[in-house]
């Protein structure tokens, strides 16, 4: 039976790509630190708010997507609303915010939202430079590329002397540009700060490809006038583990976003679901599971948590698989 800190396992075997998408004092002046950057957290903050802020992309169906009657669903939507039945035992304790690729680092860094879960890809200069925390990846992806069935286009090669569709702000805009380069491919790239605008354009025929994360193109290629008539590619340009997001320097709250992103891993490693949560809170004698659940032990105690917010947690949103 895999057990509670084993998931951390995951953390250290984790492969995050390099490109793409304070010292100690005394032991008094780390005390009165620790004091200040608790009392300063983004946690308490939310905690007294009353409600997550998420900023999320809004639409990508499967990821995060907003429909007409502004109902949100999708995976990187569910991981919000973990998050808020962690901490609230609501999961509708969520106002969304949907940011673009360009505004989303400035609106966390600067407090216009608590985190990000916005299909975000985990870089060495977003988690250096830029002062991001990543969480767990909640799905791994890579970069491909999306053309008209009748183009005849086969492969990256046959881009040659055509236009691509691409959006600004991304790990995708350089990992196309480096794809491009290292083919000796010349093409012209048409960059737009939003998503939308940019997959019109592709749909118009202002462009003969469109790229972005696979999953996104799948997805969008649903919501196109008539998804049969455009393939994806079979190239894959980079990788993409994406996941949800915080700002750097502020563990308590990281803490709380990574470790409820494992509860749902975990959930779905001990064969807990939303189904049987309650029958095995209730009978179960596994103590691994007792312990995951709250009945026994102090698990959400060093979070800042209920005991038991791992059970929240998959009571109301589900564990991995089932989101």
């Amino acid at each position: 039976m895999q057990k509670w800190g084993s998931i951390l396992i995951a953390a250290i075997l984790m492969v995050v790509p390099l490109t793409a998408c304070e010292g100690e004092g005394t032991s008094d002046q780390t005390g009165a630190g620790q004091e200040s950057q608790q009392t300063s957290s983004r946690l308490d903050i939310v905690r007294n708010r009353g409600k997550l802020i998420c900023g999320v992309e809004g639409g990508i169906p499967g990821f995060s997507f907003v429909d007409q009657n502004s109902k949100y669903s999708g995976i990187d939507i569910d991981i919000c609303k973990a998050v808020a039945a962690a901490l609230f035992n609501d999961p509708n304790s969520v106002e969304y915010r949907n940011l673009d690729s360009t505004e989303r680092f400035t609106a966390l860094n600067g407090g216009e939202v608590d985190m990000l879960s916005r299909n975000t890809t985990w870089t060495i200069s977003r988690d250096t430079t830029v002062g991001l925390e990543f969480a767990p990846t909640t799905f791994y992806d890579g970069q491909g590329m999306m053309v008209r069935r009748d183009s005849g286009i086969k492969s990256l090669e046959e881009l040659q002397g055509k236009s691509v569709c691409v959006e600004a702000g991304t790990t995708t805009e350089l990992n196309l540009t480096d794809n491009l380069r290292q083919r000796n491919v010349q093409a012209e790239t048409l960059t737009f700060q939003q998503a939308d605008p940019a997959y019109a354009a592709y749909a118009e025929g202002r462009c003969d490809g469109m790229t972005s994360d696979k999953s996104q193109l799948l997805s969008r290629r649903s919501t196109l006038p008539s998804p049969n008539d455009h393939v994806i590619l079979d190239v894959t340009m980079s990788k993409e583990p994406l996941g949800p997001v915080t700002k750097n320097n502020d563990s308590a709250w990281f803490d709380v976003v990574k470790w409820v992103t494992y509860a749902l891993i975990e959930a779905e490693e001990l064969g807990i679901t939303q189904a049987n949560v309650d029958d095995l809170k209730q009978n179960s004698e596994d103590p691994t599971i007792k312990r995951f659940l709250g009945v026994e032990g102090d698990l959400g105690e060093g979070l800042g948590l209920s005991n038991d917010f791992a059970y929240r947690v998959i009571k109301q949103v589900g564990n991995y698989g089932e989101v």
